[in-house]
């Protein structure tokens, strides 16, 4: 790093700017990835100024600038090959605005989903992206998050209405706005959202919110093959029953959540759901599920309305990582997804499951089926390397000849560099020249995208 950045960062942000090794070591990993890739410093803003104040900086001396949220992307998103400074955005975490009868929000963009819903509590109000982990609003604008209840409340894409942006200038400007439509200039709001911090630092986001179901229920039903439980998901959708959450998990990967999370329920292919609605709407949905599940072979439902109960079922599904690092201790874990559209769902499991298998690798599939996305991850040891690339490279190239994409919600990152020009072809060379426009000297997030 450029000894005058070094001095000028101590000067203006003194203990909020940290230059030892095992910081710098935390911020250059996520949990898919052992190896770090470290920046030089980590600094703490507190505000869009002082954002502004960085970024002018690093500028000067073409250094990188790197986001992190709460590190919790699996791609490398916050990862920093080039070194540079980390600008973390923890300690940016106040609630701007929250305006219930329109039912919208501003929040810095060190925010958490779970802080800002406890802070909603009693507000009738709530914002339901899920992606598993706590992370930040910012970092879920920034990766396009979505999870578990995206079949029914939509993406990132469709929740944010406006952003603070620090341009690689280090300008400040506000993109979208608050009214529910808009038809003036081009929409930045949604260029910025997914764009990963390649083209400039999000600050605020300012986000829909949604009513608090009146009733909420969960359920888990069991099924004895993955085409029966992947066929149901299909038939439910097909009859327009508007379920919130809808997830996948395999025999596998039931297998891991019953040795991690202590939970009972048989290894075999399994769907957890929730529903959403009045307590008349709920008991007419449950109804209809109950019914398509048995045609499917479906067991018995098990259901969880307490909150304490449902919160257990749903903990235990979001430990599903941890779940399965245990599986096989010290070796290496390749978290991967795509989405593909519903009609090709059934295909794409099923082939992707087979290809699993034949090739000897514990492997759990899990996913948010409900949007036709999966996860897959792999486990392998350093001798299983090119094993384990192969079945990646394989999954992508089903997803994408069944024109889905290579990635529903994880993102790009470092990870999936050479699968964006196979999807996207010609096109992503316009996305460069849009990165080329906005950050001459590839100072955002450097590395990160694009080949």
């Amino acid at each position: 790093m450029d000894q005058e950045l070094q001095k000028q960062l101590k000067q203006q942000f003194a203990e909020r700017v940290n230059f030892s090794p095992s910081d710098c070591e935390h911020h250059g990993r996520d949990p898919a990835h052992d190896k770090s890739l470290p920046p030089d410093a980590v600094v703490y803003p507190l505000s869009t100024e002082e954002v502004c104040q960085i970024v002018k900086l690093c500028a000067k001396s073409k250094t990188p600038i790197i986001p992190y949220g709460v590190g919790s992307s699996l791609e490398r998103q916050v990862a920093a090959p080039q070194g540079g400074v980390c600008v973390d955005f923890s300690r940016m975490d106040s609630i701007v605005e929250i305006n219930t009868e329109d039912m919208d929000a501003t929040v810095q963009a060190g925010v958490t989903r779970e802080s800002l819903n406890h802070y909603l509590r009693d507000s009738g109000l709530f914002f339901p992206i899920d992606p598993g982990a706590n992370a930040t609003l910012g970092g879920m604008a920034s990766t396009r998050a979505s999870g578990t209840n995206a079949v029914r409340y939509g993406t990132m894409r469709t929740n944010v209405m406006a952003l603070t942006i620090v341009t690689p200038q280090g300008d400040i400007i506000k993109t979208g706005g608050r009214a529910k439509k808009s038809s003036a200039g081009y929409d930045l709001t949604a260029l910025y959202v997914g764009s990963e911090g390649t083209l400039g630092l999000i600050t605020e986001v300012t986000i829909k919110l949604h009513p608090q179901p009146e009733k909420i229920a969960a359920a888990v039903v069991s099924f004895p093959t993955l085409k029966n439980a992947v066929t149901t998901v299909i038939e439910l959708l097909q009859c327009a029953i508007p379920i919130a959450r809808v997830e996948l998990l395999d025999e596998v990967q039931m297998k891991a959540i019953r040795l991690h999370s202590n939970i009972d329920y048989p290894e075999l292919p399994t769907l957890f759901l929730e529903f959403h609605g009045s307590p008349l709407s709920i008991k007419e949905q449950i109804e209809t599920v109950e019914a398509i599940a048995a045609e499917n072979n479906g067991g018995e439902f098990n259901w969880a309305e307490r909150p304490e109960d449902r919160s257990k079922l749903w903990e235990a599904r979001h430990e599903a990582f941890y779940a399965n690092r245990s599986l096989q201790p010290g070796d290496n874990i390749l978290t991967t997804d795509v989405c593909v559209p519903i009609s090709s769902l059934p295909q794409c499991i099923l082939e992707t499951r087979a290809d699993l298998d034949s090739i000897g690798l514990v492997a759990p599939i899990i996913g948010h089926v409900g949007d036709g996305n999966f996860h897959v991850m792999l486990l392998y040891s350093d001798a299983q390397t090119d094993i384990a690339m192969a079945a990646h490279k394989r999954l992508v190239e089903r997803a994408l000849k069944l024109k889905g994409t290579c990635t529903g919600e994880h993102g790009i990152g470092m990870g999936k560099k050479e699968f964006l020009i196979s999807e996207h072809g010609n096109a992503v060379a316009q996305m460069k020249k849009i990165k080329q426009a906005f950050d001459p000297d590839n100072l955002m997030n450097p590395g990160k995208i694009f080949l």
